[in-house]
């Protein structure tokens, strides 16, 4: 018997609705369909397995189970009551509700939220004379409802928790970078060709070492969601423990941990407290030996010998300021970046992922391609700096930095006072 095909849907950051859907084809998703902020796919559950498993763009993974008009907060409470709960989990079991409204009636989160618990709760209560307990930290059960319009989609969140925790990061530096954004700015650098070439890849600035670690993760063919112990579905009542099984010791068989099969992937940074985050979640991973980290100061950064390439990637999230003080500090920062780049990378590529397009200016060369991200609610830029021996530079760049480095390019104060002043965009 054929295995039985739903619909699910998976969310994203927007911006990364192109890259979800493609991953989602790979794995085996049908009528891939890339939606605002995340990507519908049909598909048995073998498909939204593999996607919790190995998508490193996602953020969850749904299964909707009912969807009806709820103008009011009685049409939302009789629509969710409708659903037969008792097929999903039991009395005994722990529930959480995350509910998000647009254009309708019921427009309160919160309420929404309470609503639905309560709906869930007085059905099993009914039926069984027990109701199941409300757990916001690793529920049994986690129930996602979204109502756009008055139209209301009742669905089992799969993934649990978010997809982008992958489980390895405990020790961070400042605000760091999500491992989904920075997964979604390494498939945009094409590293995973690039990696399977043997090019080298180098973060000058990575704080607690997400961009070099999940390098790292796509080069070895580790499935990113395989160091997880939470997933959404493994209490629920259509869970299936051997399928899952497979899959999990499938990915692991894949999986590449020789150094020598991989290539270089170096991660620098001048604060000491952001590089022992960085080399603990390096050690947590796994990945250890494979990832090196090391506190280097940015004009510093040199390129490594790739294995079987003569180029490689410097891709880098540098801080950025909300604060009026910090922009002067932070203009230095970006505009060193740029002579690095230009001095030492001849022949590689640079890409720097940045909140702010006039920070971005101050890098002093001219990008060959952009592409937008959002971190959170922040509309971001990923640039992409072709380094030859002669770049073009990009308007205004050598004046504002010979007024401000000097004719030689050397910073006018201390990159180390500027960074404790600076913020990461890596929210």
């Amino acid at each position: 018997m054929a295995p039985v095909s739903h619909s699910f849907f998976a969310t994203t950051a927007k911006g990364m609705e192109a890259l979800l859907a493609a991953e989602l084809r790979q794995l085996g998703g049908t009528k891939v369909v890339e939606q605002r902020a995340g990507v519908a796919f049909c598909g048995p559950l073998e498909v939204a397995y593999r996607a919790c498993l190995w998508s490193r763009v996602a953020n969850r993974v749904l299964l909707p189970l009912a969807s009806f008009q709820a103008e009011t907060p009685a049409a939302l409470y009789d629509g969710v009551r409708n659903v037969r709960w008792w097929e999903q989990l039991s009395p005994q079991q722990t529930l959480a509700v995350d509910f998000a409204a647009t254009e309708s009636a019921v427009c309160h989160s919160h309420y929404g939220a309470l609503k639905t618990k309560d709906a869930i709760v007085d059905q099993l209560r009914e039926r069984t004379g027990t109701r199941p307990s409300v757990s916001t930290v690793r529920p049994d059960i986690r129930v996602n409802v979204y109502l756009h319009r008055n139209r209301a989609v009742v669905s089992l969140d799969l993934s649990g928790d978010s997809l982008h925790r992958r489980g390895y990061r405990q020790q961070q530096a400042g605000a760091p970078l999500k491992e989904n954004l920075a997964a979604a700015v390494l498939l945009l650098a094409d590293w995973p060709r690039l990696a399977s070439t043997g090019a080298a890849l180098i973060d000058p600035m990575c704080g607690s070492g997400t961009l070099p670690i999940e390098a790292a993760l796509m080069a070895a063919g580790v499935a990113p969601g395989s160091e997880r112990s939470y997933f959404g579905f493994l209490k629920w009542h259509g869970h299936q423990p051997q399928l899952w099984d497979r899959l999990r010791q499938e990915a692991a068989a894949g999986a590449i941990r020789d150094p020598k099969r991989l290539p270089r992937i170096c991660g620098y940074d001048e604060d000491p407290r952001a590089v022992r985050a960085a080399i603990g979640n390096v050690e947590r991973v796994g990945m250890r030996g494979c990832v090196h980290i090391e506190k280097r100061a940015l004009s510093e950064c040199e390129p490594i010998a790739a294995r079987g390439a003569s180029s490689g990637l410097v891709v880098t999230n540098p801080p950025y300021g909300v604060r009026l003080g910090e922009r002067a500090a932070l203009a230095h920062l970006y505009a060193t970046l740029g002579d690095t780049l230009r001095r030492k990378f001849v022949g590689w590529t640079g890409y720097v992922l940045t909140g702010d397009r006039e920070l971005g200016q101050r890098i002093g060369l001219r990008a060959a391609r952009r592409h937008i991200l959002f971190n959170g609610a922040i509309e971001c830029r990923l640039l992409a700096f072709p380094i030859s021996p002669n770049p073009v530079r990009d308007e205004g760049g050598p004046r504002w930095r010979r007024e401000h480095l000097g004719q030689d390019g050397a910073r006018s104060s201390s990159h180390s006072q500027r960074r404790e002043t600076a913020q990461r965009t890596e929210g």
